[in-house]
């Protein structure tokens, strides 16, 4: 979709970004707020309060510790980079929550309420997660997900924009090349 590709999109994408900080898409957007309450509302901890809530996509664990803190009875964090299940059980400790929160790659139990944040973006068949999901849900269960800005979105998929529209400058492949130098996560 892009028009300008190849090395010299790659060479002007690292001009603009040598470490990928430019302040759009970044973390930042939620300082000062929860991320659960701004994408899925303030009634998210009535939603989740004394309840088993799956964390699907959790990262390094920041919302299912706010979760936990929030009064979930037991939040599973499901993940399947080790080095981020580390980070979240180690974040989970630090904030005094351990007890109440579990980071593994596949839950051992089912849960009352799975919430996701940002992650469809990043499966290949969202339906087949949401059979996924539905398997891990107790009767009555709820999902409760916030979608990442995607490819097509205006400011470009939330781990891809150097700037507002970028992709409609930069080829997917320019993009994807700079993005390799910034993040060692292994997407293509």
């Amino acid at each position: 979709m892009g028009l300008i590709g190849g090395k010299l999109g790659y060479h002007i994408l690292k001009a603009i970004s040598a470490d990928g900080q430019t302040g759009y898409m970044g973390n930042n957007v939620y300082a000062e707020r929860s991320k659960l309450a701004t994408l899925l509302g303030d009634n998210i901890w009535e939603e989740t309060r004394d309840k088993v809530v799956i964390d699907f996509g959790c990262g390094t664990g920041v919302e299912s510790v706010e979760l936990a803190e929030h009064g979930a009875k037991k939040v599973i964090g499901v993940e399947i980079q080790d080095k981020r299940l580390q980070a979240a059980r180690q974040r989970a400790d630090e904030h005094g929550v351990a007890d109440r929160c579990l980071f593994t790659t596949e839950p051992v139990e089912s849960a009352d309420v799975i919430v996701s944040l940002d992650s469809f973006e990043h499966f290949d068949d969202p339906a087949e997660i949401l059979r996924v999901m539905h398997s891990m849900l107790n009767p009555n269960g709820s999902v409760l997900t916030a979608f990442g800005p995607t490819w097509y979105h205006p400011l470009g998929g939330h781990l891809l924009s150097v700037f507002p529209w970028a992709h409609l400058l930069f080829t997917e492949r320019a993009l994807i090349m700079w993005r390799s130098t910034v993040r060692s996560d292994g997407a293509t």
